[in-house]
């Protein structure tokens, strides 16, 4: 049998879902790699608002968001 890395395509022997921890440590390494490899800043000017309007539309959303939130964790501090 050919074997794939269809996502679709169910793991026997391995924990799925919230559990699928061969998952987790592939987005962990590649978040590492992206936060040490000096183009996190780049990406972050890249997606900065273009305009005034766009960054009202931006804080509309974001407060519509937290409209719908319990309130920031206390645990966060900013």
């Amino acid at each position: 049998m050919k074997k794939t890395n269809d996502p679709r395509e169910p793991r026997s022997g391995k924990v799925q879902g919230e559990g699928d921890y061969e998952a987790a440590r592939r987005y962990d390494q590649s978040a590492r790699e992206f936060a040490e490899s000096g183009k996190v800043k780049p990406a972050a000017d890249q997606s900065a608002p273009r305009d005034e309007r766009e960054a009202q539309d931006l804080e509309r959303a974001e407060e519509i968001g937290k409209s719908r939130s319990k309130g920031e964790d206390p645990q966060v501090k900013r």
